[in-house]
């Protein structure tokens, strides 16, 4: 590695640290200058020992780590830029910043290189400290989240800032747990929240999630599984993928066979790309394809995952990937480390008096040119990003807006509300941190694109954490291509439901556990359901309707009789026309009073008679329009009343005629009496008044009020009158009725009496036309009560007073106009005596 005058390449830790741990050997650099930052990098990759803590095998003997070395660079390239003022010649003027760095292979070296770090602060002289005696104010590092936790923890006990590269863990946020933490990759809460909005976005409701099993894994799985079913996604199956133990391929072989029995589509997977990597081999193996798998920004770029053979016939793969960005000069200066490393093992250097020991570790590394790949660049990036946002913390400790940095003393605890308020730009980059500690970058979302063998990645949309939006390009991935090459429809998105959405007015029920897989259930009428996904259906408003599978409610029709509606028309002309004949037929009687044939019919009692017909045929206007108090009042006890006052006229006079003839021989003193004294009238007024007061009880104890059926008919209102078939109202019917019964049999009772007086067969037509017309309007009412219900009544009043204006008046109008020969006294002596006549 190309070093600076004064850098040494060190095997070793720098020292023990406390009596009783062994500490075995590890690889690290170390720089002097005024201001040191501590930076924990993964050289080599080491399973912890199986020994007990805190003893741990040197980190050498572990896989060396590509990856680690392009981050390790990284930092040194940002020291360069920032000591030489490359970039920023006013960021920190006359002032060198150092380094030191730990090999992190796995947990243990994390957590001693923590407690060597503390131990050298703790440890160290007091008073002023610069140079070289100048202890680390920040630490870089570490990568993983299971590595960061222990040093996060206790950095934050003293309050010695700490950003992460790599660490992405959320509960890393909590700043009571965590006070000194920051990073500048996003937490895993957006990655979570972005992958929920991509689940959303095509539809995948029903999906496997699985995790490695370390706190990377553990707790992106978790926050995913809480969040998933606010946004109604269901988990079909959740499974741990583990990490090297014994039984690790079958528990492997396990999650891929639960993974086919689910049925499902698409696969989350919340894992770290070690892990993953052990994974995707199983999954060939068992012949696991056409899935869409969802990956995180750990794997869906890494090389590691996209070199398994034959790992292009998994399916789709789409993932989460920090947003890439370059380091220009970074590859160059890479390439510049195999020379200075090559002179640096060919002789000793001595730094401090420490001497250099076998760097040709690191030269070996160097000599393997590895390549940088995206993944690579976009740590890279993050960690040259956290050095820079240590130097502009430092800038502000040290004054530095005035051209010249003081050396002072800086301690790491003075650093973290400086570092808190940092804000700048790399590039087009913009560094700064929230409150809790998380910078304001956001994720690109990639895919996997296959040519046979060769791999390569497309950005086809993004996510931005501040607007929580994402954007993405559907039409730029190639969907599962070998699965759907066969079929023709190589850019269909795949499907991953439980149950296929319901058609529209169809509600679900929930068949399982899961609120994903339902049956689909029309809603009945009167409710709707207006949007897809509904478990209930909702009911109309009483005043609206709805057939049944509907999707929203209609208004109910009103039923009434309008004034303006045909049918209104035609009846209000008929009983214009009724109200005329009444009126001529009062009139013609008026003026032929004195006559045989009026004096035969009643006298003036035709007058009471024909003013009662007007009164039962205006009654029929209080059926047209919205019913109003008033009105409900009236319509029914006007009607009764006035038609009772008719009978009771027609039966009286009835009476009289048969006791004239048949019954005053037998009985004379009786109906004198009863005629001289006022008898017909008295009779008359007492049924009059005796219906009289049934109305006005009913009326007052229950009087009717302008109602609203709603139950009659699903789709309509009927507007009425309440109380129309109460008792009140059927003892009014049933004593209009018998009233009825007794004129008849009056009436019948004379069909023998001469011509004149014979008025039997007049009045059994009218009485059939009345109770016709009434039976006829109860059948329709019992049934309908739409408009022509509503007609019906209104030609069943008109019927009832045709019949009686035409059965018993209008035969006697036409002798008085048409034939006024037979209105003679003689004539009508002539017919008693041929009556009499006839019966002697």
């Amino acid at each position: 590695m190309g070093v600076f005058p004064g850098v040494c390449v060190i095997l070793g830790w720098l020292g023990p640290v406390m009596t009783g741990y062994q500490l075995t050997e590890g690889t690290g650099l170390y720089l002097s200058g005024d201001y040191s930052i501590a930076g924990l990098f993964p050289l080599h990759n080491l399973a912890p020992s199986s020994s007990n803590m805190p003893y741990m095998d040197a980190c050498k003997k572990g896989k060396a780590n590509s990856h680690g070395y392009h981050l390790i660079q990284a930092m040194r390239f940002a020291v360069e830029e920032i000591n030489n003022g490359t970039k920023n010649p006013t960021l920190l003027p006359g002032v060198t910043l150092g380094y030191m760095s730990y090999d992190i292979c796995n947990i243990p070296a994390s957590l001693l290189a923590t407690v060597d770090l503390l131990a050298q602060q703790l440890q160290g002289p007091s008073g002023e400290k610069t140079g070289g005696d100048q202890w680390p104010v920040a630490v870089i590092g570490p990568d993983s989240s299971s590595f960061t936790f222990p040093p996060a923890s206790l950095l934050g006990s003293y309050l010695v800032p700490e950003i992460s590269y790599e660490a992405s863990n959320q509960l890393l946020s909590n700043k009571y747990l965590y006070p000194s933490f920051f990073r500048t990759i996003p937490s895993d809460k957006n990655q979570v929240d972005a992958m929920i909005r991509l689940l959303l976005r095509f539809n995948w409701t029903w999906i496997v999630l699985l995790g490695s099993d370390n706190s990377y894994g553990l707790q992106g799985m978790q926050t995913l599984y809480q969040q998933a079913s606010q946004y109604g996604i269901c988990i079909a199956y959740q499974g741990v993928i583990p990490d090297l133990t014994a039984g690790i391929n079958k528990t492997m072989n396990n999650i891929v066979k639960n993974i086919v029995k689910v049925n499902v589509n698409t696969i989350v997977v919340f894992s770290s790309k070690t892990i993953v990597s052990r994974f995707f081999p199983i999954v060939i193996e068992q012949g696991l394809s056409g899935k869409v798998w969802i990956g995180t920004e750990d794997w869906s770029v890494a090389t590691l995952v996209s070199n398994i053979p034959r790992i292009n016939t998994i399916g789709t793969v789409v993932g989460i990937a920090i947003q890439n960005a370059t380091i220009p000069g970074f590859q160059e200066f890479e390439s510049r480390a195999l020379s200075t490393l090559h002179s640096l093992s060919s002789k000793g250097t001595s730094v401090l008096g420490e001497k250099c020991l076998q760097s040709t570790d690191l030269y070996s590394m160097a000599v393997q040119n590895y390549s940088l790949e995206e993944y690579d660049i976009t740590s890279a990036f993050n960690a040259y990003k956290a050095v820079y946002a240590v130097a502009h913390a430092l800038h502000s400790a040290l004054g530095c807006d005035s051209g010249k940095c003081q050396k002072i003393e800086v301690q790491p605890w003075q650093l973290l509300p400086l570092l808190k308020q940092v804000r700048f730009s790399v590039g087009n980059s913009p560094v700064y941190f929230d409150q809790n500690g998380d910078p304001p970058t956001g994720y690109d979302i990639v895919t996997w694109i296959w040519r046979e063998t060769e791999w390569s990645l497309r950005i086809v949309g993004s996510y931005t954490p501040d607007m929580t939006n994402l954007t993405l390009d559907s039409d730029q991935i190639e969907w599962n291509k070998m699965y759907y090459i066969c079929r023709n429809d190589l850019y269909q998105v795949p499907l991953s439901i439980c149950s296929p959405e319901c058609p529209t007015g169809y509600r679900q029920l929930q068949t399982g556990q899961h609120k994903c897989c339902f049956d689909c259930l029309a809603c009945p009428a009167q409710t709707f359901v207006n949007n897809t996904g509904e478990i209930t259906c909702q009911a109309c408003e009483p005043y609206q309707w709805s057939p049944a599978q509907s999707t929203t409610c209609l208004n109910r029709t009103i039923l009434l009789l309008a004034w303006g509606a045909p049918l209104s028309i035609a009846l209000l002309l008929l009983l214009v026309l009724t109200l005329l004949m009444t009126f001529g037929s009062g009139v013609v009687f008026l003026l032929n009073m004195g006559t045989p044939v009026a004096k035969s019919a009643g006298g003036h009692t035709c007058l009471v008679m024909l003013l009662a017909l007007t009164m039962a045929t205006a009654s029929a206007l209080c059926q047209f329009g919205l019913p109003s108090q008033p009105a409900c009042l009236l319509k029914q006890p006007l009607f009764s009343f006035s038609f009772t006052v008719c009978l009771a006229c027609i039966t009286v006079r009835s009476f009289q005629v048969v006791c004239i003839f048949k019954l005053s021989s037998k009985l004379p003193r009786a109906y004198d009496t009863w005629a001289k004294n006022y008898g017909p009238e008295v009779t008359v007024l007492v049924l009059s008044a005796t219906i009289l007061f049934i109305s006005v009880v009913r009326v007052s104890r229950n009087p009717p009020q302008p109602s609203q059926d709603l139950a009659f008919y699903a789709d309509s209102i009927v507007t009425e009158c309440s109380n129309t078939l109460s008792v009140g109202a059927m003892i009014e019917l049933v004593y209009l009725s018998l009233l009825s019964v007794l004129c008849f049999a009056f009436s019948y009772m004379g069909k023998d009496l001469p011509a004149n007086y014979n008025e039997t067969k007049f009045i059994t037509f009218s009485l059939m036309i009345y109770m016709i017309s009434w039976i006829s309007f109860f059948t329709v009412y019992c049934i309908s009560r739409d408009e022509f219900a509503m007609a019906m009544r209104v030609l069943a009043i008109v019927s009832s007073v045709l019949g009686i204006l035409c059965g018993y008046f209008m035969p006697k109008v036409y002798i008085m106009v048409l034939r006024p020969q037979m209105n003679t006294q003689a004539h009508f002596q002539n017919c008693i005596q041929m009556y009499t006549m006839k019966k002697n």
